[in-house]
């Protein structure tokens, strides 16, 4: 019942969603950057959970903004199949940690930064991103986030966590950012 909800919100929001717009740009990390650490600092990969699924950055917290309000231990990246705006199995836990915490403090904002890899136009990445972004935000909502406390915003192909033209690289890139603010 629940992912029949979510599969006809989605199409919902499909249907209504606009693009965001690009901006600025920073040094992406290389290939060799793939071993990913939690904040515990333990190694993980793309296929890891909660904990040791945060990405590069997002365990590192290195533009995550203010991190203070993020519940601790929780990865910040959540990782996506190609092609696809559908949040994985092995993601869905920590999509629900961030909503008890969001949830339980109604002064906490996150802003849901949706990202591609580099296959596809950049119209059309920009449109996966924002698809990935909302992805996460409905499944927020479901757990009762408050609207006010999210904002969304799609990157495409133009902020790539590692670069690299092979599908570890890719997978790194295909995410969803927790980024906490002030």
């Amino acid at each position: 019942m629940y992912k029949q909800i979510c599969i006809a919100v989605a199409g919902t929001v499909l249907l209504l969603a606009g693009c965001s717009g690009k901006s600025g740009q920073r040094v992406p990390k290389t290939a060799d950057a793939l071993v990913t650490t939690d904040s515990a600092g333990g190694a993980g990969g793309a296929g890891a959970t909660t904990g040791a699924a945060a990405g590069a950055e997002g365990a590192a917290g290195e533009s995550q903004g203010g991190g203070a309000s993020a519940p601790a231990g929780v990865a910040r990246v959540i990782y996506f199949d190609f092609d696809s705006s559908e949040i994985r199995p092995e993601f869905v836990s920590v999509v629900a940690a961030h909503a008890r915490a969001l949830a339980r403090n109604a002064s906490i904002r996150v802003r849901l930064e949706g990202h591609t890899d580099e296959r596809g136009s950049p119209e059309y990445n920009i449109g996966l991103g924002e698809r990935r972004a909302q992805a996460v935000r409905r499944a927020l909502l479901l757990q009762g986030v408050a609207e006010s406390q999210l904002a969304t915003v799609s990157y495409g192909e133009e902020r790539p966590a590692v670069t690299g033209q092979i599908e570890a690289a890719w997978a790194k890139n295909r995410r969803v950012e927790f980024v906490y603010q002030n």
